[in-house]
């Protein structure tokens, strides 16, 4: 691993994020690359440095570069604080739309993970809205870790897999075994029983030993939770074992399909407590 993303918005979501980001880059060496999206009403975003703005109205161009000193402001001031871990940080800012704006950065700089802080959202708002984690999380190719509160550790010693048993999961289970690697962390797999969607344990088990040996696992549980839905399953077992971060891959579905069949991924993002490490498998 080499480059880290942080997207931040000065709030405290996003720097539990590069709380997280830092404790990472210590151990794998790599650089932080901390980015602030001016937000604007645009299908793209634009870099600041040496761009010529062409604003008819005057007094949103004196805004727009009010915007731009304080963004760079903040941005230094922050990369500064986070400088005394002895991490190399580089820092961009951009205006527009913030998710393009990831976007581009992740291409542009052939990022390796984003780190992102997350607020939560309500089913309402979900079902509305979204957020930028949850788009980044749904579209991004690059995996993304999610932190929903203020780290209480930055060893990731267990690790809750969660697993469909899908063997278009094989790209997704080498970035979790990257990380088991890192921390020198166990894995828990675990298969969420539910009342619509259940399965005998002997049949269960079978099956995850099989996916197991395929992609040559090493230092694993295996664990079959019941639970009314997999969401709610997947938080409460990692809670019932204490569990340092969850990994799960997501189907990356966009546009009508996803609104007829919500990623468990996402939900499990916007609700869980401890950071969740996610990676689309679309076309694996």
């Amino acid at each position: 691993m080499k480059k880290i993303l942080v997207p931040t918005d000065f709030s405290k979501p996003s720097q539990w994020a590069l709380e997280t980001a830092i404790g990472i880059a210590k151990k794998t060496k790599a650089e932080i690359i901390l980015l602030h999206v001016i937000e604007k009403p645009t299908d793209g975003s634009f870099n600041v440095e040496g761009q010529v703005f062409d604003y008819t109205d005057q007094e949103e161009k004196l805004f727009t570069l009010m915007l731009i000193k304080k963004g760079k402001s903040q941005l230094e001031e922050t990369a500064q604080a986070a400088e005394t871990s002895d991490v190399a940080i580089q820092t961009e800012l951009r205006i527009g739309n913030p998710f393009h704006g990831i976007r581009a950065i992740i291409t542009d700089h052939k990022v390796d993970l984003v780190v992102m802080g997350t607020s939560g959202r309500t089913r309402l708002e979900e079902a509305l809205v979204g957020s930028n984690t949850e788009k980044v999380v749904r579209y991004s190719r690059r995996p993304v870790f999610s932190i929903h509160e203020k780290p209480t550790t930055t060893e990731y010693k267990n690790i809750v897999y969660a697993t469909s048993l899908n063997e278009n999961e094989k790209s997704f289970a080498e970035i979790v075994k990257q990380m088991q690697e890192t921390y020198d962390a166990t894995l828990h797999m675990v298969r969420i029983n539910t009342p619509m969607v259940f399965q005998p344990d002997y049949l269960v088990k079978k099956t995850m030993e099989n996916f197991a040996r395929k992609l040559n696992l090493k230092n694993f549980t295996l664990n079959i939770f019941s639970d009314y839905d997999e969401e709610e399953g997947i938080i409460h077992f990692a809670s019932s074992i204490k569990a340092d971060a969850i990994a799960m891959a997501t189907h990356g579905r966009t546009g009508f399909a996803h609104v007829l069949a919500r990623s468990i991924a996402e939900d499990v993002v916007n609700h869980s407590s401890m950071p969740v490490l996610t990676y689309i498998t679309r076309g694996d």
